[in-house]
């Protein structure tokens, strides 16, 4: 079993970049597919970006692509979101998730059966 736990979320004003890290502990992070989400006031939780276990392959939501870029470091059993020309649209709580069935990229929701806490991310306009 792994444990998620995120960081680096914050208030930053429109156009700004910010850098999520998610840390794991418990298991290797190179044994789970992983996912950020993201839960805005009054709406569900949605996937924006998604990473295989070996790192080779990422897929974006549309609103995100071209902004946001998700990595990992298996040395440092981190997974990392940068955000960049961040919109008020953007504001959320942020989760990070592990799948621990999966492989490849996994877009369907209901794969992650493990997640983090959730960091805020504000930004102003």
């Amino acid at each position: 079993q792994v444990q998620l736990v995120e960081s680096g979320g914050g208030l930053v004003q429109t156009g700004g970049s910010l850098r999520l890290s998610c840390v794991a502990s418990g298991r290797p992070l190179s044994t789970y597919a992983m996912g950020w989400f993201r839960q805005a006031p009054g709406k569900e939780r949605e996937l924006i970006a998604a990473i295989s276990r070996s790192g080779g392959s990422t897929r974006y939501e549309d609103s995100v692509k071209g902004r946001f870029t998700i990595s990992g470091d298996n040395a440092k059993n981190t997974v990392y979101l940068q955000m960049n020309s961040l919109k008020p649209e953007d504001t959320a709580v942020y989760y990070c998730a592990a799948a621990s069935g999966a492989f490849s990229v996994t877009w369907r929701a209901s794969a992650y059966d493990y997640w983090g806490q959730g960091t805020q991310v504000t930004v102003s306009s």
